[in-house]
C-alpha cells in the first residue's frame, strides 16, 4: 500500500475564503494561487528559487483573489498546494498535471510516476479541489443563486526570448464566455492598459476547470491572466484590484 499523500499536519487542498451564499453572482478561483508541497513528498527535488518561480504558482493570484473576494463580499476558492504536485487546471491524466519538466527545470520528484501515485495525489489534492468547487455551485443553486465563474491566473513578462507586452489578458472560447468578452471590452477601453484577447494563452483543450464547471452547469464564466510584475509587492496587487474590480462589476449587467 501506498504511503498517504497528505499527512494529518498537512494543511487541507483548498481554502474556501469568504461567504459560500453572496448574493452577488461572482465566484473567484484561483488553480494555481498554492505554492505547498506535501510533506511527505519533500521538495521534489527542486531548488527553492525554483519553488518560488511561476512554474510552482500563479506568483500574486492568492492576495489578488482575496482582495476581490473581499470587495464583492463573496467567495474565493483556493489550492493550497504547488501545480508541480498536481495541476488542478489540467486533466488527471495528462502529462502536464505532474510535469517532469516544467520551463527548462526537471522535476525529479515527478519522474516514473506510477499509475498509482498518480491516481493517490489526484485523489488527495485535484478532486477534493474540483469537488469543492462542485459542492458550492450545488450548494448556490439550491438557494437560487446566480453564479458567474472568474478563474484567476498570472503570467510572465517574458517567456523565453519572447517578451510579453500585455498587462492583462482574457481568455474566451466556448459556451458562457459572454461575460469574459464584456471584461475583454471594458478593459480594452482603460487608458494606458495593454489588454491580451486569448493572449498569452489561447483558450484550449488543456485548460480543465471552466470546461468541468461552466459548461455542464451553463454558467457565464471569465477567464483572467495578469502579469505578475504587476503583482509583485501587496501594494501593486491592491492597484490591480482597484481597476479590476469596476469592470467586472459593470461587466455583470451586460
Amino acid at each position: 500500500m501506498n504511503d498517504p499523500v497528505l499527512c494529518p499536519a498537512d494543511p487541507a487542498p483548498v481554502a474556501l475564503i469568504g461567504p459560500p451564499l453572496a448574493p452577488g453572482p461572482l465566484v473567484f478561483l484561483g488553480d494555481h494561487a498554492g505554492a505547498l508541497i506535501p510533506s511527505s513528498l519533500g521538495t521534489l527535488g527542486v531548488e527553492e528559487a525554483d519553488r518560488r518561480r511561476h512554474i510552482a504558482l500563479d506568483l500574486g493570484i492568492g492576495q489578488l483573489g482575496r482582495l476581490l473576494a473581499e470587495h464583492f463580499s463573496t467567495i474565493f476558492v483556493s489550492q493550497t498546494y504547488s501545480r508541480l504536485v498536481v495541476d488542478c487546471n489540467r486533466a488527471p491524466r495528462s502529462p502536464d498535471a505532474m510535469p517532469v519538466v516544467s520551463d527548462g527545470t526537471a522535476i525529479p520528484g515527478n519522474t516514473n510516476l506510477t499509475d498509482a501515485t498518480r491516481a493517490a495525489r489526484v485523489a488527495a489534492m485535484h478532486e477534493p479541489y474540483h469537488r469543492a468547487i462542485a459542492d458550492l455551485l450545488d450548494e448556490r443553486r439550491a438557494a437560487g443563486l446566480p453564479t458567474v465563474l472568474v478563474a484567476l491566473h498570472s503570467f510572465t513578462p517574458a517567456f523565453g526570448t519572447e517578451r510579453r507586452p500585455w498587462q492583462a489578458g482574457v481568455i474566451h472560447g466556448g459556451p458562457g464566455d459572454d461575460y469574459g468578452r464584456r471584461v475583454l471590452a471594458r478593459l480594452q477601453e482603460l487608458s494606458g492598459l495593454v489588454v491580451g484577447d486569448n493572449q498569452p494563452y489561447p483558450f484550449d483543450g488543456t485548460d480543465y476547470t471552466i470546461p468541468r464547471h461552466a459548461f455542464p452547469n451553463a454558467l457565464q464564466w471569465l477567464e483572467i491572466e495578469i502579469r505578475q510584475d504587476l503583482l509583485a509587492t501587496d501594494d501593486r496587487v491592491a492597484e490591480v484590484a482597484g481597476w479590476l474590480a469596476p469592470v467586472l462589476q459593470d461587466a455583470i449587467g451586460g
